[in-house]
């Protein structure tokens, strides 16, 4: 047995050699070493061909056709990510696979975990190929559930888990192809990433037998200029999540950051999904977000709006247009308390909403939606144009006179502003 693993190293160090050699722009893992047992937890053997193609001067790692476990593996500058049909990264169930480190959670800046897939400030990274990024996460999940049972106020940190993706600082980035599944937390978290494209891609993490918790399917964390087209969102929690920070001071503090000019269309959003489109908890500034031209077959809300009473946020020049199929409500517009903290001081911060277009909704639903936030947050310019819903609740709430209904329709009959 030791001479085989001593012969596989060897083996292994030649085609490294052989792969800087040639100035070989693919690092098939297979050829360097790793196994293709899919019982063994491969960390530091995968984790060495990223290294070796960084000291190569940069190149693909390409996962092969199997099944490969690992921990949290760290890609380097110049590398990328490419999964060949019929390939699958597993991620180990084992917390102490995956290091503590600086990382990003839940609007603040803090040691946490690493995910399965990460990278830090590797610009033009990339993650190709129609295999699989699978998060393994059933223990992480019945964990976190039980921990509820018995302190239903818990955090979600208090239950160790995992992201899938983390990229923190990645201009430049392309995913396009695979398939992210069964995160023990968020499913793809981008940080300070800007130029992005993500296409084809889909996300997904189940509400049966067991519920995914908080596996929200992508979150933009103080990103710009992203675009999301063509990929399929059914996470148990948010699709399309919009954060930056929180607290009485996240506005004017270096870490967080604004959200801004996100394209997200021609995707799809499925039935386990919280929002499809959440300014959430942890946002301070959104601008310029479009989201259009998207298939729905939900049981949550198109447009949520978080408004949180503990942090000052802008929402601004967001648009939803031309959606069709099934959800919950079209808006939902709601205080938001959870976890709420003033950290000590007498600040009262306020929300402002302006500049929101929804229109050209075609949709069978439970009502129009929600709309009222904190006493002291203010709205203008929010237009609801050419919606047309079948709702089996035709009653709302709108508790600002200055919105503009301009067609709006609700099982047949056309209803105006009359807030409540």
């Amino acid at each position: 047995m030791i001479h085989s693993l001593n012969l596989r190293k060897t083996i292994a160090t030649i085609s490294i050699f052989s792969a800087i050699a040639a100035g070989a722009a693919d690092f098939k893992i297979t050829d360097f070493g790793v196994s293709t047992d899919s019982t063994i937890v491969q960390t530091k053997a995968i984790q060495a061909v990223i290294d070796s193609a960084e000291a190569a001067g940069g190149g693909r790692i390409v996962i092969p056709e199997g099944t490969f476990l690992s921990g949290g593996l760290f890609f380097k500058p110049g590398t990328k990510l490419h999964l060949e049909p019929g390939a699958v990264i597993k991620g180990s169930d084992d917390i102490a696979d995956y290091p503590l480190l600086p990382s990003r959670m839940e609007g603040r800046n803090i040691y946490y975990y690493a995910a399965l897939i990460n990278a830090y400030y590797v610009d033009n990274f990339e993650i190709t190929g129609p295999g699989t990024v699978n998060g393994n996460a059933l223990k992480f999940w019945e964990e976190f559930w039980a921990l509820r049972k018995v302190k239903p106020k818990c955090t979600n940190l208090e239950v160790h888990r995992p992201r899938l993706v983390f990229l923190w600082g990645c201009d430049k980035l392309h995913i396009d192809g695979p398939t992210f599944k069964n995160s023990a937390f968020w499913t793809t978290h981008l940080y300070q990433c800007n130029d992005v494209l993500i296409e084809n891609t889909r996300m997904e993490a189940p509400r049966e037998p067991v519920r995914a918790p908080s596996s929200d399917a992508l979150d933009l964390d103080a990103c710009r200029n992203v675009t999301v087209r063509n990929c399929y969102l059914n996470c148990d929690d948010d699709g399309a999540c919009l954060k930056g920070g929180k607290g009485v001071f996240a506005h004017i503090s270096p870490e967080n950051g604004i959200v801004e000019n996100i394209l997200v269309e021609n995707c799809t959003f499925g039935p386990n999904l919280h929002g499809v489109l959440t300014l959430g908890s942890e946002c301070i500034h959104a601008k310029n977000v479009t989201v259009r031209n998207c298939t729905l077959n939900t049981r949550c809300s198109i447009l949520r709006l978080k408004m949180r009473p503990d942090t000052y946020q802008t929402y601004e020049n967001i648009t939803v247009q031309n959606i069709t199929g099934t959800c919950s409500t079209v808006i939902e517009m709601r205080p938001w308390k959870q976890f709420f903290d003033l950290e000590g001081t007498d600040e009262k911060p306020v929300g402002i909403v302006r500049d929101i277009l929804v229109e050209n909704i075609d949709v069978d639903c439970k009502s129009l939606g929600h709309i009222a936030g904190n006493p002291d947050d203010t709205v203008s310019n929010f237009v609801i144009r050419n919606v047309n819903i079948k709702a089996t609740d035709p009653n709302f709430v709108c508790a600002y006179p200055q919105i503009v209904f301009d067609n709006v329709v609700i099982n047949g009959t056309q209803v105006n502003n009359n807030s409540k």
